[in-house]
């Protein structure tokens, strides 16, 4: 199993960088905490809001990411490793909830956020657990 965050799943919907290696997870098995489709309906209002879609497109957009090969975790299983996570990197909670999925399934994560991947890269601890999509 390889979780993925928001950052991955959105580029199966836009047109972005590395979309082509993050089409290519769809044939592995993943995980995300449950948050992951809250980012991306975010990530896709976003781009609706600057017009580089339009709101239809991003309602169609969200229904197909509503339908892709993710089993979503409730976040409240990993909320509390999340914050100590978030305390020890100085990262946001929301993106230490992948990790923290991570860890207590012994596997990774996948995104495209290079600065969470620097940031546990920093720690011998999490060697491993976060890698860049790219």
């Amino acid at each position: 199993m390889i979780v993925i965050d928001a950052s991955v799943a959105v580029k199966w919907v836009l047109d972005e960088a590395d979309s082509d290696a993050a089409l290519r997870l769809r044939s592995e098995q993943l995980s995300a905490p449950s948050l992951w489709l809250i980012e991306a309906g975010n990530a896709l209002w976003s781009r609706a809001r600057r017009r580089e879609i339009s709101f239809t497109d991003a309602e169609d957009r969200l229904r197909i990411l509503r339908s892709s090969p993710i089993v979503s975790t409730p976040v409240e299983h990993d909320l509390s490793a999340a914050l100590k996570l978030a305390n020890e990197l100085a990262h946001p909670i929301y993106d230490c909830l992948y990790l923290a999925l991570a860890l207590r399934e012994e596997t990774h994560v996948v995104t495209a956020d290079r600065r969470f991947a620097a940031l546990a890269a920093a720690r011998p601890d999490l060697g491993g657990r976060i890698r860049l999509l790219a």
